[in-house]
């Protein structure tokens, strides 16, 4: 049979690990917390973590405020009635031999988040939100890179305080998947549930795929679902599914196997390779035996503690973008450079307050300052600048008082003092000299110092007159007003 069309399906699973300072039913410490980051195997570990007969767990407030702060952000409704549940499954990372998670009735339902794409805005439906614990993690090699002939287990993740995101199958490109994978990883981050350090895995995406096919005789058929695992990047989840996508049409060309029960299959993505590997066949909800958890109280949310909780959003990024576009009339690029790291974002907040100069403001942190932050490998918030003496050095280019170049090397100074731009720029002798009697001193000697470009621009070669620039700034240490150098070369060499 003729393929027509196809459309690709995508639903996506992405899990959130919680930063708190401590697990979701102990009191050890968590391993996605920051100061964590670097602990040794298996240290972050009490006795309810490995199992230990006993132990009790108890729910961690936080855990849950922070997940009640994403399913606000994603429109979702908070369950006013939620329990705890377990889900039973033998693995060497799960400790118990079950992980306590949330069945039928999870923490947030019923959300929706716009993503941007190509065409404008898209809604996302999100079937639910739910809170559970993480398992361990297995290795095949020893701490220090040595490789070990087995397997070996870290307990420090185990219990981490995990929010599953579960959207309705509404992503019909890898594009639109990445697309929905960073504006949650962008709510997350500005939120402060989460660092969102994909390599750390405080996110992990699991795209559920499959494609509808139309034959051209009108005949419809979908390809059995393939659920992904474990992706921590976007380049990896835009690969595995765009792969998914052709191999899922060429199988059934060769097999002809359609969507149905047991048809469902997990695979891994090979980041080498580029393709996806068949893992195992997919479990059914009653394969994982879910009980309630007779260890754990069901959780009663009030609409009040609800309201509390809602009134802590902030404004999300999204938001953040088009209102930049709309009030400072920045580019989508230049609000989207703004609002991808939530530290730069509020930096840049402090900078326009009160600012006219929102525009020159916002390109002058994203190349001048993130220059600076990036050869010292810190965030522009950590350089040492002030907001204050941000818009000072704006304002001095705005009047012209400054050049470019003087502006780059006053804002390097201000990094390190307390002074106000203007009163370092006179220190430094950085103010942009504009008598024409001292400029054209300068460029006659500058003309003298370049006689082939000299020529050149005499002969109505243009281009010419920026070495001739450039020897004037040179011998004026960048002081002298670049639009009258230029006139004055020009009136000088053509009359």
């Amino acid at each position: 049979m003729k393929i027509q069309h196809t459309q690709l399906v995508v639903g996506m699973e992405i899990h959130v690990e919680l930063a708190t300072q401590s697990k979701m039913f102990t009191g050890a410490p968590n391993a996605a917390h920051p100061e964590e980051y670097e602990a040794e195997p298996n240290t972050l570990c009490d006795p309810l973590v490995i199992a230990l007969p006993g132990s009790l767990p108890v729910i961690n407030k936080r855990a849950v405020v922070m997940s009640m702060r994403v399913g606000l952000a994603l429109n979702c409704t908070i369950a006013n009635f939620t329990k705890w549940d377990r889900k039973n499954y033998f693995y060497p990372d799960l400790p118990k031999g079950y992980q306590i998670s949330q069945y039928d009735k999870p923490l947030c339902i019923d959300g929706v988040l716009e993503i941007e794409t190509s065409e404008g805005l898209k809604p996302i439906r999100i079937t639910r939100a739910h809170l559970e614990e993480d398992t361990g993690k297995l290795g095949h090699e020893l701490p220090g890179g040595e490789h070990y002939d087995g397997s070996l287990v870290d307990f420090n993740r185990a219990g981490t305080p995990l929010l599953e995101i579960v959207s309705e199958p509404d992503i019909h490109s890898a594009d639109e998947a990445v697309a929905y994978g960073q504006a949650v990883r962008d709510i997350c981050r500005f939120l402060g549930v989460s660092e969102g350090i994909m390599q750390r895995g405080h996110m992990r995406f699991e795209p559920n795929i499959n494609v509808v096919i139309t034959t051209e005789d009108g005949e419809v058929f979908k390809t059995p679902i393939v659920e992904v695992k474990n992706l921590n990047s976007f380049r990896a989840l835009h690969g595995a599914i765009e792969f998914e996508a052709n191999r899922q049409v060429e199988a059934w060309q060769e097999d002809g196997k359609v969507m149905g029960p047991g048809a469902k299959s997990t695979r891994g993505w090979d980041d080498q390779k580029l393709v996806t590997v068949l893992q195992r066949e997919k479990e059914d909800a009653h394969d994982y035996r879910y009980f309630p958890d007779p260890d754990l109280v069901p959780l009663t949310i009030s609409n009040d503690w609800i309201d509390e909780v809602n009134k802590t959003i902030p404004e999300l990024p999204q938001s953040r973008r088009m209102r930049y576009q709309k009030e400072f009339d920045l580019s989508t690029k230049d609000a989207s450079a703004i609002t991808a790291e939530p530290n730069f974002c509020l930096f840049f907040e402090s900078c326009v307050h009160g600012s006219d100069q929102g525009n020159a403001i916002a390109k002058f942190l994203l190349n001048t300052a993130s220059k600076h932050a990036n050869d010292l490998q810190i965030s522009v918030s950590e350089l040492g600048i002030t907001p204050q003496q941000i818009q000072d050095i704006i304002a001095l280019r705005a009047s012209n008082e400054i050049g470019s170049s003087a502006a780059d090397k006053l804002f390097g100074l201000l990094c390190k003092s307390d002074l106000t731009a203007k009163a370092l720029a006179e220190e430094e002798g950085l103010l942009q000299v504009n008598d024409e009697s001292a400029i054209l001193e300068w460029v006659k000697s500058a003309i003298e110092a370049q006689p082939q470009a000299a020529d050149d621009v005499k002969n109505g070669k243009d281009a010419a007159i920026g070495r001739i620039i450039g020897e004037v700034m040179k011998r004026s240490g960048g002081s002298a007003d670049a639009g009258a150098v230029r006139e004055l070369i020009l009136s000088t060499l053509r009359g």
